[in-house]
């Protein structure tokens, strides 16, 4: 398993004052597998638009983002995939395109 460290993603319209960091204590819900990364949390809280839609999609649609994130091996991927999480979820996407899909849950 490859150690992963904070990615920090400029976030359009995030609160400049640190409103993201006063959140980090907000409850964000998980997948059914997986739990939301640290820094994954700190981003999506930091859109509203963002967090609501997260909210409103299944348990097993949020572990395919979790997965689908957490599973890239470069750095790179990861950062491009969870900007393109945001832009997916903030249009409405419920899950990752063109993704098999998760291969932890049973």
């Amino acid at each position: 398993m490859v150690e992963r460290h904070a990615v920090n993603v400029d976030v359009s319209g995030s609160n400049p004052d640190g409103g993201a960091q006063k959140n980090m204590n907000k409850k964000i819900s998980s997948g059914v597998v997986h739990y939301i990364p640290a820094d994954v949390k700190k981003i999506f809280i930091a859109s509203p638009k963002v967090i609501t839609a997260w909210e409103h999609i299944t348990p097993l649609a949020r572990n395919e983002w979790i997965c689908w994130i957490t599973s890239a091996k470069k750095d790179e991927t990861r950062i491009i995939r969870i900007q393109r999480a945001l832009s997916d979820l903030a249009a409405g996407k419920k899950r990752p395109c063109c993704w098999a899909g998760c291969p932890h849950r049973k």
